[in-house]
Formats: structure tokens, sequence, C-alpha cells
């Protein structure tokens, strides 16, 4: 049975943020196809994909490469996302179906409970199907492609530190969740680009020795009506 290229891109793309390759390391197709027990089409299929998300670069004499971003390429990422997911919200609160705002609100409830309990184990993989839900909300194909590649990305750059209060992060998913649901675009683009702004300054890059936070990265955003957030 012939494996399709997208399930041993993602094969690929997975370990690359896991670690598995290391920055700069070569990915040679012959390798590739017996690790993943494929034969060398799809794995230059894969390459050609993780070449175009900038995971992987082809060095002249080397061929293909763990791609080796600068600091200034991932802090680029970071304030990309703090753009696109205020926009994804606010699509959201105009596209969404009711499909959708069942599986926010559920996961809202997951996130809330076990942010009460101090249970963290589940919230980070909580609140990545969060994001990913209210991407999926927009409506927007490519909007959801962008900020599904560019979560994949931060997460191979940066290690990211708990939230030093989970209750009030889900307290402000729980906001967002209630915007979308109201039609309210401005207020899920305000409420979502302050989350954004907050979550980011947990992000420490793993390639700079582990000092340098992600706190340099700002935006204009004007204050935000916080009422209510709290439950």
């Amino acid at each position: 049975m012939r494996i399709p290229a997208h399930s041993v891109c993602t094969a690929i793309r997975d370990d690359i943020v896991a670690g598995v390759y290391e920055r700069g390391s070569r990915l040679t197709e012959e390798l590739l196809a017996r690790r993943y027990g494929v034969s060398r089409v799809p794995v230059r299929e894969a390459l050609r994909t993780l070449e175009a998300e900038g995971f992987v670069v082809t060095r002249r004499h080397a061929g293909a490469c763990v791609a080796e971003p600068t600091e200034q390429e991932a802090a680029d990422l970071l304030e990309m996302r703090m753009l696109l997911e205020p926009l994804g919200a606010s699509r959201a609160a105009q596209r969404r179906t009711e499909a959708h705002l069942k599986v926010l609100r559920g996961l809202v409830r997951l996130g809330q409970e076990r942010a009460r309990r101090g249970n963290s184990e589940d919230l980070r993989s909580l609140g990545g199907w969060f994001h990913e839900t209210l991407a999926q909300s927009s409506g927007s194909q490519a909007l959801t492609s962008m900020l599904t590649q560019l979560r994949h990305k931060i997460a191979w750059m940066y290690a990211v530190e708990a939230p030093a209060d989970p209750v009030e992060s889900w307290a402000e998913h729980g906001a967002i969740v209630d915007a979308v649901a109201r039609g309210d675009g401005e207020r899920a683009r305000a409420i979502t680009a302050l989350h954004t702004e907050r979550a980011t300054g947990a992000h420490r890059l793993r390639f700079s020795g582990g000092s340098e936070r992600a706190d340099r990265v700002r935006t204009s955003q004007p204050p935000v009506n916080m009422t209510g957030l709290r439950h």
C-alpha cells in the first residue's frame, strides 16, 4: 500500500519539531525512506513541501538539511501570530458554526476545570486544540493553514513556560468564546490580541542558550476592557 506524501511530510515535520533531527543536519532520502518504511518518491515530495514551509533548506553539495532559523526569523513568527490570531477570532465571530461553538465551549470547560484543580498536564494540549478550533472557525482555509504552520514552527523554535495564572488564561479563552458566540468580532479580536501578547512573553528560544525570552516582541494593541473575564 502506497503511503501518501502528506503522511510522510507530517511524520518528518513532527520529528523536526521534536528535535529528532538537529538544526543543520542532513536529511537524505535513502535514510528517511528506511526510517518511515516508504519509497524515496513520497520522501522527495515531503521534503519539497517542508522546504516551502521553511523547515528544510537545500544546500549545494549537501542536499536537503534541517533549516537553521535566525533569532530575528523566530521573533518574526511570534509577531505574525500576534497579528493573525486576532484576525482569526474576528472572522470566527462572523463565520463560526454551532458545531465549532460546541467544541470551543467544551474545551473551555475542560481547561477551566483542570486549571482550578491545578492539573497542568493537559492544559497545553487543550490550549493547542482550542486555538486550532478557533482558527478553523474563521471559515478561511488559507488563514487556518497559516496559523497551523505558525504553531508548528513556533513549537520547534521555542520552549514555552506554563502560564503564571492558568485560571486567568482560561478565563480569557472563555471570554473569547463568549464574544465569538455573540458575533462580536471587535471584542473577539481585542481579547485574543491581549491573550496572545501575554502568551508571547512565556516563549524562550531553544537555540539561544535558554536565556532570551520573547518579551521584546510587542505590538501597539489598544487597552481592552477585561470586565467580566474572571469566572
